[in-house]
């Protein structure tokens, strides 16, 4: 097992060239189609076999061992980025206005097409067949949904499928794992009140909908925090609230929006049934018109316990039970693995950044530093299933 950090320790520089390279280059989602080319050509250069064009951009490698008959396995990175306006002065700055990894997926690609280079030199002690799931479109728009659509997981049915995730405040390289909820869901909501509008002086020939709309945003946060148990853990937020245009016009419509994020399916049905009747409610109270959308997203991360104890013990062996976190609390941010998760055995790990700026945010940089533990991790899961 020594061989491996020195085998990591030879493509330290090309991987590190590579991540700039997305870096400065940055695709948004089911757009991935130059990182889609250079992930196909990195997998067939190292003698992967390649699926190409999975939902578009997505890409699927396979490698086969040659030590004889096992189990099927597979690892996924995701390959979008985000619509922010990266603000460093990097040397690898983006080089396309208004997109930026802002949270990280060009240190996640690199990292897998990493473990896929330095396994395909070891292929000669591996059993069975390593599956690597290049994702586009994580950033909301369900790329994990449409790349199992097309079939990814029954032509090479895998026993799991274990991905990670760079978190910032975790010590730089150690591992953060959790059973069960991971993450949280994610669905949206449109509201619209109308009503009649009118002169803002006389409000009493109107029905106001913006009066009602802020009624409406304090009586959702109720569903919180007094029809919730603490245990259970949501985070409802309206994040948009438009209405009217001028400053003497009582408008005839307001618009809300939010999002919701849960940790179990029950309440997330739950609070999509009271946020309908609260629209429905306050509409009738304030003689409105109310009409209400919910859009499912994201559901919640599952990870498999059995899958998350063979990563646990994993990470020990490899840099030592202190930079093993057992994490408390699952975080209320979504992601889209959990399509995998939810079709097949499957846990995300955390690896920690160190101390660099957090997700989503315009600064945000993946550090060249955290590629060779995660690289390592995905190795010794992939040999540690094939017995090696």
């Amino acid at each position: 097992m020594n061989e491996i950090p020195r085998r990591i320790l030879r493509l330290q520089e090309e991987l590190i060239a590579l991540r700039h390279d997305l870096h400065a280059h940055p695709e948004l989602g089911f757009e991935e189609q130059r990182t889609a080319s250079i992930v196909a050509g990195w997998l067939k250069r190292h003698g992967l076999e390649v699926r190409a064009g999975v939902a578009g951009t997505g890409v699927v490698g396979t490698l086969r061992g040659e030590a004889g008959e096992g189990t099927v396995v597979g690892f996924r990175a995701d390959m979008d980025a985000l619509p922010v306006e990266e603000q460093s002065d990097l040397p690898y700055r983006s080089q396309h206005p208004g997109k930026m990894h802002a949270c990280g997926h060009d240190g996640h690609t690199t990292i897998l097409l990493g473990a896929a280079a330095v396994l395909a030199e070891l292929r000669t002690q591996l059993r069975g067949a390593m599956r690597f799931y290049f994702q586009p479109a994580e950033e909301g728009v369900s790329g994990a949904k449409a790349m199992l659509a097309e079939g990814i997981l029954q032509e090479m049915p895998p026993r799991w499928v274990v991905a990670l995730h760079g978190r910032p405040g975790l010590p730089l390289g150690s591992v953060g794992v959790r059973a069960g909820a991971m993450m949280a869901s994610a669905d949206t909501f449109d509201v619209w009140l109308q009503g009649r509008g009118g002169h803002a002086a006389l409000p009493h020939l109107t029905d106001d909908p913006i009066v009602a709309g802020a009624q409406l945003v304090q009586a959702m946060q109720t569903l919180v925090s007094r029809e919730s148990a603490p245990s259970d853990p949501i985070v409802l937020s309206v994040t948009q609230f438009h209405a009217g245009n001028t400053y003497n016009v009582l408008p005839q419509e307001a618009h809300l929006a939010g999002t919701v994020r849960c940790l179990h399916e029950e309440t997330r049905d739950r609070v999509r049934e009271r946020v309908e009747q609260l629209v429905n409610a306050t509409a009738q109270a304030w003689h409105l018109h109310g009409r209400f959308e919910w859009h499912k997203g994201v559901p919640v991360l599952w990870n498999d316990e059995t899958v998350v104890a063979r990563i646990a013990q994993v990470a020990e062996e490899a840099f030592g039970k202190e930079r093993v976190t057992w994490l408390e609390h699952p975080l209320m941010g979504a992601e889209d693995f959990a399509h995998f998760a939810q079709a097949v055995p499957s846990a995300m790990f955390f690896l920690g950044l160190g101390e660099v700026a957090d997700w989503h945010t315009a600064c945000f940089d993946f550090p060249d530093e955290a590629i060779a533990p995660g690289v390592e991790m995905f190795v010794r899961l992939a040999l540690a299933e094939s017995g090696t």
